[in-house]
């Protein structure tokens, strides 16, 4: 009954897509992308092919007017798997053995409750715009994860910015304002009430509206971009974000610089990234970016390097190939090296 449900749901909203949402009380779209790989990874003595799903994703999102120039705004936006049906392929739930007595016996008993979840929540939201900017909230990537601008070439590979750099958080209970672009300037400011959890990682309940905050202020015109972007007690930590991107005609430069410490005073990171596309043709491009951060507190570090080409078959469909090398080095320890070549197709709807 449910699977009949869900399937009549389907089936009425692709209708209303046909149509376009031209008129009447639903005008959005729904869009979204499907990204697969066959992966080679190498983790030491490992070596492992795989079919990876790379955040593929459905969502529908739009506007609607609901007075002169004013207007509701609404996202949603979920990862479906389509490699093995689950992010997470299980989860154990373990219990401590107990004896005839009632002590117990140090031992422990698990149970692996396999999930198959095809859909996973990403940024869902709603607000308000007008000529004063949007107000909106929800549970949705940070504004200085936003600021990123697509620096990172292998974003959802192997080789994306997030297996290196703190800061690439997706938050819930998000409450923001986004100001409209003015002479190339724009801001983003997000206040992140914390609902009783320990959002900076002190050991206290966080119950204030701006336990967390994160925000960014970028300036765009023709083929620059520069931001500047930062979080504090998000995700337990400080973090401060440069970015900078120009084009110049076939190639497209990269670069950030970010600097991070926890609440602790257990790290106190800072490290660069660079990245590079070149567009040999129309059909073609070249893909390279490398970044690296040291930890000041233990002196460990760690490194991503990643190669790559894309080859575009239509408007919304490519293939790819890559190759990445994430290298984590601690003090006192051997270099636990991660590697990975594959092949992939995105098609984007």
């Amino acid at each position: 009954m449910n699977k009949l449900m869900l399937s009549a749901a389907i089936a009425l909203t692709m209708g209303f897509a046909s149509q376009g949402f031209a008129a009447g009380p639903i005008d959005g779209t729904i869009y979204g992308k499907a990204n697969i790989s066959a992966v080679n990874a190498e983790n030491g003595a490992d070596d492992t092919w795989k079919l990876n799903s790379n955040a593929s994703r459905l969502g529908v999102k739009g506007k609607t007017e609901i007075a002169d120039g004013l207007y509701a705004i609404y996202k949603a936006e979920f990862e479906m798997f389509v490699d093995d049906g689950s992010k997470d392929r299980s989860k154990s739930k373990c219990s401590a053995v107990i004896d005839q007595t009632g002590t117990p016996t140090g031992d422990q008993v698990c149970i692996t409750d396999s999930n198959t979840n095809t859909f996973s929540q990403r940024n869902i939201m709603a607000g308000i715009k007008g000529s004063f900017g949007t107000v909106w909230a929800g549970k949705h990537d940070s504004p200085t994860k936003l600021a990123q601008n697509k620096i990172d070439l292998f974003n959802d590979l192997e080789g994306d910015i997030k297996n290196t750099f703190e800061g690439e958080n997706r938050v819930s209970n998000i409450v923001a304002y986004t100001s409209p672009k003015i002479n190339g300037f724009s801001t983003t400011v997000a206040m992140i009430p914390g609902e009783g959890a320990d959002v900076d990682g002190d050991g206290q309940d966080d119950t204030g509206l701006t336990d967390g905050i994160s925000y960014s202020l970028s300036y765009s015109m023709d083929n620059l971009y520069i931001a500047v972007a930062g979080d504090q007690d998000v995700n337990s930590q400080d973090l401060l974000r440069i970015i900078a991107q120009y084009k110049m005609d076939a190639l497209k430069l990269g670069v950030m610089y970010q600097q991070n410490e926890d609440n602790l005073g257990t790290k106190d990171e800072s490290g660069f990234f660079v990245s590079a596309a070149y567009k040999l043709d129309k059909k073609t491009t070249l893909k390279a970016q490398y970044g690296s951060i040291e930890d000041d507190v233990d002196g460990d570090e760690e490194e991503t390097m990643s190669l790559g080409a894309d080859y575009k078959l239509a408007k919304g469909t490519k293939l790819y190939v890559f190759y990445t090398d994430n290298t984590d080095s601690s003090v006192g320890e051997a270099d636990k090296e991660d590697t990975a070549f594959g092949l992939g197709m995105e098609h984007k709807f």
